[in-house]
Parts: structure tokens; C-alpha cells; sequence
């Protein structure tokens, strides 16, 4: 018996009567075992190396969900959920022993609900098609991240996702009215609520929503739609000092009210190395200095709302708020200067293995953290490259270090300077990623020990045997 995990070493008939019983209820093909597992399920986006589970069970619904959960409660053996395995922090990674339950196989939209506002589809459906869905139909979903095309929509609730609209939606849970999830000895709780207003009890689903599938499997879900943006406006913008950044973030608020849409930030480190370095990625702005800010509104009326845009920038402009700015004059323009914000998707290529971060801090001292952070790095790892960007509206910073040409990486070294400043500033150690495994050991930086001890008690009512993605997140 594994004392952390509540779950057993299964012998070789055992192993064989879980398999077969599992075949039996879901069908040949939705079980994968030894040479047939594909290596994909082995591991996430995380740096952790992979971990060849007991058997891959690929589901096509909720029943199947119910049948595998219930077996493996039976045999007291781990389930580790997977959605599209983008996630950065091992929360999707196996276990040694453990089944993984993969969702790939519950894709699709099930209603689109115009008079509700609400599209409702299975777990498994990559971000990407649940946007074309809502677009289809008239419809906007304002999630949106780097890994739209590979990721899950029941992974991006699992972890709370956030995004680049956050400052205008909020994060994944405001966008989920609804949910249904399996618990670990396979009980189906079914919530597919469409209302806005539904106090009948307790709120079930943000049990599940954030709690990165140690509470329950996300099955279905019911999100809300919002009205499709009728024009998109956008500038990068030049500063000369982080209290202009500040400055700029509480203009936009005020002058661009609900229009405002996004507003991104970036320092030279990550402004240099992706003109320079990331093939297709230009410089539209030229010249140095303090920041970089990318700011994106969405309106509904393009004659109106254009104008008022440029005019907000202007004044800026005319106010020394800003020193230069390039405006964007069509959508391939908006589309070309999000590839400057999004290029960090090409930094495996352009630095090789590095280490990255999602912390979240208060606006205000933002830039002393990066100063310091980059500091403490240097000094504990000379030549160490450590590159700053984030969303900084919903007070969201992104960190990319590595030591060039260091094989391993000090990923220890350079976890433990981040991850102290951030307690020392008064952030948390993940904004938007979620815990895992790999921020696990770093969690009480953000959380108390009541916090904390009130989590354990929820998985042990919710998973008292610790079987499903044991040793994540608590």
C-alpha cells in the first residue's frame, strides 16, 4: 500500500483482471497498455522527463469517464486526467502505475443556445474549435491562448486558465455557467446550467474549475458567449519609464472603458531578443527604451470606435505618456504585432531548454521585482539570461530564464530566486499555469497553512483513498 496515495501495488493478475475489466466496459479500443501507449501520454509541456503510465483509457463520454474511475477505485489504482497535455507544470504527467484518462476522444459541440447565450460542449474539445463553433454562430469566446489549437477546453477550466483578454472577460471561471464532472469512485455530478442567476446552493463547479482534476474529471461544460467585436483596434506603444506603463494602464481604463481589450507589456530583455532573434518578428517601432506595451480594444462599430481609439492615442502621445507607437491599420497589422507578444512560443528554438514562469504581482511594484529579480539571477548565475513580458493589466507576469550552454539547467537555482522575490513582493507563485507537480513544493509562498489545510480537507472528502492525480497541487 502506497501511504501517500491510498493506492496498491497490483500484481501481474491483478494488472490483467483491471485491464480486461476495463476493456469490457469501454471497448478494445479505448484501453492502450505497454508498447501501445503512445509516447505523447507519457508527459505534458513541462520539463519533468516522461512516465509511462499502466494504460492510456481513451472514453467517448461521461459514462465511460463513470465506468474507468469506478474500476480503478476498485483496484485502488491512480487516474491521472489528461486534456491536450499543454499544460507547463506536470499536472497532466502520469505516475508510475497510474492509469492516464485521456480525453482526446470527447470532442464536439453539443448545443449552441442563442436565446441563452451559451454554447455547451464535452471536455475534450480543443479551445481552438469551441471559438470557431461560437464565431459560426455569430458568437464571441474570449478565452484565448498561445495553444489554442492543441489544448483543451477542460484542461483550460481544470487550471483556471487566463489568457490575453483577462483584464476585460476575467479568467476561465467567469465564462462557465455550467459543468459536469465525475468524482474518483466514478459519481457523476451533472450541472449543465445555462442561467446567469442560479443561488440554489452551493456553487459545485468552482470545486472543479482550478483544482487541476485532484477533486474531479471535467466532463461537460456550459460557457457563456459573448457578442462578436464588430472591430479590433490595436497600437504598440513605446515608453519611456514603468510609471508611464502605469500611467498608460490607468488612461486606457478611463479612455477606453470597455473597449479596452487587452494590454500587454514587455521589457527590452524580450522586446530585443524576439526582433532580433525570432525569424518573421519585426521591429515596428524602432529605437530603445523603458517598455513596450501592447494595447488592443475591441468595439463594436468601427466608425466610431477607430476614431476614438486613435484619438485616445494621440492624446497620449501629445500628453508624453508615450514617446513613439505604431498603430495598426488593418487586422493583419493587429495579428502582426500580437506575433511580437506571442513569439515566446518560438524560444525553445531560439534559446534552447530554459525555465519559464507565471507569477502574478501587484501592478504597482511590477518593475521593482523585475529589477530585482534580474539582479538576484545575475548574481547567483552569471550570464544568465532572463527575459520579462506579461499581461500586467490583470497583474500577470511571465519570466523565460536559462544559463546558455548549461546542460542541465540550474532549473533549482533559478525556481528558488523567482519564487522567493515573488513572496518577498507579495505576489503568487502562479497566475494563470496552475500548481502541478513542479510549483507544488512552492505553493505555501502564496498560500497560509489554514489555506492550505483547508485544501487537504477537501480532497480527503472529495478523493478520500487519493487516487485521482495524486500528489498534484496539495
Amino acid at each position: 500500500m502506497n501511504d501517500e496515495t491510498g493506492a496498491r501495488q497490483l500484481d501481474a493478475s491483478q494488472r490483467d483482471g483491471l485491464l480486461a475489466a476495463l476493456r469490457d466496459a469501454l471497448g478494445a479500443t479505448a484501453v492502450l497498455s505497454g508498447a501501445d501507449i503512445p509516447a505523447r501520454n507519457e508527459k505534458d509541456w513541462s520539463t519533468l522527463a516522461p512516465q509511462r503510465p499502466l494504460a492510456v483509457v481513451r472514453p467517448v463520454d461521461t459514462e465511460g469517464v463513470a465506468n474507468a474511475m469506478r474500476l480503478c477505485a476498485q483496484y485502488r489504482v491512480p487516474v491521472v486526467p489528461q486534456g491536450g497535455l499543454t499544460g507547463l507544470c506536470g499536472g497532466a504527467r502520469p505516475i508510475e502505475g497510474a492509469v492516464a484518462l485521456s480525453l482526446e476522444r470527447m470532442v464536439g459541440i453539443e448545443e449552441i443556445d442563442a436565446a441563452s447565450a451559451t454554447i455547451t460542449v464535452k471536455a475534450g474539445t480543443p479551445l481552438q474549435a469551441v471559438q470557431q463553433a461560437a464565431d459560426e454562430a455569430g458568437f464571441f469566446i474570449p478565452l484565448d491562448l498561445g495553444s489554442r489549437g492543441s489544448c483543451a477546453i477542460g484542461g483550460n477550466l481544470s487550471t483556471n486558465a487566463g489568457g490575453n483578454r483577462v483584464i476585460r472577460y476575467g479568467m476561465a471561471r467567469e465564462m462557465v455557467l455550467g459543468l459536469e464532472a465525475v468524482l474518483a469512485d466514478g459519481t457523476v455530478v451533472t450541472n449543465l446550467n445555462k442561467m446567469l442567476k442560479n443561488n440554489a446552493g452551493y456553487d459545485l463547479k468552482h470545486l472543479f474549475i482550478g483544482s487541476e482534476g485532484t477533486l474531479g474529471v471535467i466532463t461537460r461544460v456550459v460557457l457563456r458567449l459573448s457578442p462578436k467585436p464588430g472591430c479590433t483596434m490595436a497600437a504598440l506603444c513605446a515608453l519611456d519609464s514603468y510609471a508611464h506603463v502605469v500611467d498608460l494602464l490607468g488612461e486606457a481604463r478611463r479612455g477606453l472603458g470597455p473597449l479596452l481589450s487587452a494590454f500587454e507589456v514587455m521589457w527590452p530583455d524580450y522586446w530585443n531578443t524576439v526582433t532580433q532573434r525570432v525569424p518573421g518578428v519585426r521591429d515596428p517601432i524602432g529605437g530603445e527604451h523603458a517598455c513596450y506595451v501592447l494595447v488592443e480594444a475591441q468595439g463594436m462599430d468601427e466608425a466610431l470606435d477607430a476614431p476614438r481609439f486613435e484619438h485616445w492615442l494621440e492624446t497620449q502621445m501629445e500628453n508624453g505618456v508615450i514617446a513613439n507607437a505604431a498603430l495598426a491599420q488593418s487586422l493583419a497589422d493587429v495579428h502582426a504585432f500580437w506575433g511580437v507578444r506571442d513569439a515566446c512560443a518560438e524560444f525553445p528554438q531560439v534559446l534552447g531548454p530554459h525555465e519559464s514562469f507565471d507569477i502574478g504581482l501587484p501592478v504597482s511594484v511590477m518593475d521593482d521585482y523585475v529589477s530585482a529579480c534580474r539582479d538576484a539571477l545575475q548574481a547567483r548565475l552569471p550570464g544568465v539570461v532572463a527575459l520579462f513580458y506579461g499581461h500586467i493589466g490583470d497583474g500577470n507576469l511571465h519570466i523565460v530564464s536559462c544559463v546558455p550552454g548549461s546542460s542541465p539547467q540550474p532549473k533549482e537555482a533559478i525556481a528558488e530566486t523567482v519564487y522567493t522575490l515573488v513572496q518577498r513582493f507579495g505576489g503568487t507563485i502562479s497566475a494563470e499555469h496552475g500548481i502541478g507537480i513542479t510549483k507544488k513544493g512552492w505553493l505555501p509562498c502564496t498560500r497560509s497553512e489554514p489555506e492550505l489545510a483547508l485544501m487537504r480537507r477537501l480532497k480527503d472528502a472529495l478523493d478520500p483513498h487519493h487516487l485521482l492525480n495524486p500528489g498534484k497541487v496539495v
